[in-house]
């Protein structure tokens, strides 16, 4: 009896390991690696300097969870930012920094949602254009909104 209850506790007390180690949504555990960035002057402009571990990420597939910012075509689009923070604290209110935002470029437009959304795409790292935001997610796909 007593090897029964101990081998069910052991099963029970693994499997409940194996799932805690499962992404499922948010929180993302990408976002704070990319918060982790360091700037130089060059000219007019704040020049980022990519860790090594963003830079490991640079034209990979991720996925990010956030809140989206329109800002091109209004409620319905293909280009609009992504950002870790609500709107109400987003870079362009001007708590985040530009670290905390993602230019995204969806493959099929969606309507926007004031709901945490997650995001799929193609991490590119943007150090040369300044009309562009530091982090692109490029073919990228909307996988859902995240509901509470």
């Amino acid at each position: 009896m007593k090897k029964t209850f101990f081998a069910f506790f052991l099963i029970m007390a693994i499997s409940s390991q194996a799932q805690k180690s499962i992404y499922k949504g948010l929180p993302s555990l990408v976002w704070p690696k990319l918060y982790a960035i360091e700037y130089r002057k060059e000219g007019d402009y704040d020049k980022p300097l990519f860790s090594k571990y963003v830079q490991s990420l640079a034209n990979k597939v991720i996925i990010l969870p956030g809140y989206m910012v329109p800002f091109e075509s209004g409620m319905k689009g293909t280009h609009f930012m992504l950002s870790s923070l609500p709107l109400n604290a987003c870079f362009f209110c001007g708590v985040g920094g530009p670290e905390t935002i993602v230019e995204v470029f969806l493959l099929e437009p969606i309507e926007y949602t004031n709901k945490p959304v997650e995001i799929r795409g193609k991490l590119i790292l943007n150090d040369k254009n300044p009309d562009k935001m530091i982090y692109l997610l490029e073919k990228a796909e909307f996988l859902g909104a995240v509901d509470f």
